[in-house]
């Protein structure tokens, strides 16, 4: 063991404290954006309220991998993600990660309302190391003998930034967890954004799994949030993290020697905010999006309809650094002067907006006017 003190070593251990004062604000402003995000639904279509479910599971179940340093299919996790939904999807062959998170995502939306059982836990983790065979206990907690260690750094050298209780502890630690678990939502003894964060520290602190606890432990997060609401909590809470992936690390890494965790709950309860804001931008950008397609589908050739996709499957933020008249000769396979005529037939549908002059040009859906 080393020298340092882990929150699990200390006396006080998962009695966690914190200054409700310093959250009031966050519990408010998550009330009042929930309200909003419902009532922006209200003017979705049944078809594109499909896309948007789709498109927060998918960027949920690339993120919270990208998160871990796994980069996945997009095209195969949608696939996964409509085919466990039981929508029209095509034929493709998903690889045993894209259907595993995909999997998790679509049972993590589904069962939002059950409580938390260690058989859901071991379901999940069967899903999301589908395919694995460098694992020994798959669908189960670790035990093995060697400590479980957060490490980084060189191996002759390396830099411990936490060590988990031993595997001998998991029966008992996790009994303990689910058990607060279920009891905090069927009482409400706290409000939704302290209850999803201590969640998720809690169980990332226990670290019951060989793999994937990070990814299990978000998803322990918005299962959290959804039983607040009564409903899933249709947010992308991986997107918002891995954007500034270090701010969680370091908060964590932080936390991990205290049951002090007011520091912690706000930083979370931020960024939970940030990605209701998200998923706001992707039902406005959803309703653009059925604008868009009404006004413009039966002036487009089969080239710029396939290119007007690829554009709005970037989502809300757009293509990277905008598109360009090479980008659409790639995404089309078609020549240069093709690609300059149909662009230029596009800007003046105005379906494109043009900025910049000769090879600083890009082109970006008009949707803020439609």
């Amino acid at each position: 063991m080393t020298h340092k003190i882990w929150n699990w070593q200390l006396k006080e251990w998962a009695h966690f404290s914190y200054d409700a004062t310093a959250l009031s604000s966050l519990e408010h402003e998550f009330s009042q954006n929930n309200g909003m995000v419902l009532g922006a639904l209200k003017h979705v279509q049944s078809q594109e309220k499909d896309q948007f479910l789709v498109e927060v599971l998918s960027n949920e179940a690339l993120k919270t991998s990208e998160i871990e340093g796994e980069y996945l299919n997009r095209d195969s996790i949608q696939s996964s993600i409509k085919n466990n939904l039981g929508l029209e999807v095509d034929k493709r062959k998903v690889p045993p990660a894209e259907y595993g998170i995909s999997e998790m995502m679509v049972d993590l939306y589904r069962n939002f309302n059950k409580p938390l059982t260690h058989e859901q836990l071991f379901q999940w983790h069967e899903m999301i190391t589908n395919g694995r065979r460098d694992l020994t206990d798959i669908g189960g907690y670790r035990t093995h003998m060697e400590p479980m260690q957060v490490v980084s750094g060189r191996i002759d050298r390396p830099k411990i930034h936490f060590e988990a209780p031993p595997s001998k502890a998991m029966p008992q630690e996790m009994e303990q967890f689910i058990t607060w678990f279920n009891r905090v939502h069927k009482e409400e003894l706290t409000l939704p954004l302290v209850r999803a964060g201590i969640a998720h520290l809690y169980f990332v602190s226990i670290h019951p799994f060989e793999d994937g606890n990070g990814r299990i432990g978000r998803a322990i997060a918005e299962k959290s949030l959804g039983l607040s609401l009564g409903q899933p909590a249709l947010i992308s809470l991986s997107k918002v993290i891995e954007a500034k992936k270090k701010n969680y690390y370091s908060s964590l890494e932080i936390h991990n020697k205290t049951c002090e965790i007011t520091d912690w709950l706000v930083y979370f309860g931020q960024t939970i905010i940030e990605a209701q804001k998200d998923t706001l931008k992707t039902i406005d950008f959803i309703i653009e999006k059925a604008k868009f397609f009404d006004s413009f589908v039966s002036l487009m050739n089969e080239r710029q309809h396939k290119v007007v996709k690829r554009l709005f499957d970037a989502g809300h933020q757009g293509f990277e650094g905008g598109l360009s008249a090479e980008n659409y000769t790639k995404i089309v396979k078609t020549s240069a002067s093709t690609a300059t005529r149909d662009l230029k037939d596009m800007v003046d549908k105005r379906m494109l907006i043009k900025t910049g002059e000769l090879k600083s040009t890009r082109y970006w859906l008009n949707i803020e006017s439609k």
